[in-house]
C-alpha cells in the first residue's frame, strides 16, 4: 500500500482541497527543486499564493508553468486574474489575447479583453 508521502503532489493537492493553504504552502516549497520544471507543480504553488493574497509571489509560479505548458487555458486564466490583482493591465490583456486564440469561444476571456482595452 501506498501511501500519500510516496505521492507528494498528492499530498499537496490534498492540503489544498482541505483549506490548509500555510501548511501546504510550506510543504510545496519542500518540493521545489524536485517538481521545478512541472507544470501542474508550479500551477497548485502559484495558486497558493493567490488565495493566501500574494499576488507577487504568486506571478513565477504561472510564469514558469505557462512556459512549459503554453497551452493550459486554466494557467492562462489565472495568470491574468493575478496581473489584474497587481494591476498589470497590458500583461493581462495579452493573457486574455492568449486564452482567446486558444479557445475562440471563451466569452469570459473576450468580454474581459474587451473591458480592459476601452480602459
Amino acid at each position: 500500500m501506498t501511501g500519500l508521502f510516496s505521492y507528494p503532489k498528492r499530498r499537496l493537492k490534498k492540503l489544498v482541497k482541505d483549506g490548509d493553504y500555510s501548511e501546504a504552502l510550506e510543504f510545496g516549497k519542500s518540493l521545489e527543486k524536485k517538481f521545478s520544471n512541472d507544470p501542474d507543480y508550479m500551477f497548485m504553488m502559484g495558486s497558493i499564493y493567490f488565495i493566501l493574497e500574494d499576488a507577487k509571489r504568486a506571478i513565477p509560479y504561472f510564469e514558469k508553468a505557462s512556459k512549459i505548458e503554453p497551452n493550459d487555458v486554466e494557467t492562462l486564466t489565472l495568470k491574468t486574474n493575478v496581473h489584474l490583482a497587481l494591476q498589470q493591465k497590458d500583461e493581462a490583456i495579452d493573457c486574455c489575447k492568449r486564452i482567446i486564440k486558444l479557445q475562440p469561444e471563451n466569452y469570459e476571456a473576450h468580454g474581459l479583453l474587451e473591458k480592459l482595452e476601452s480602459l
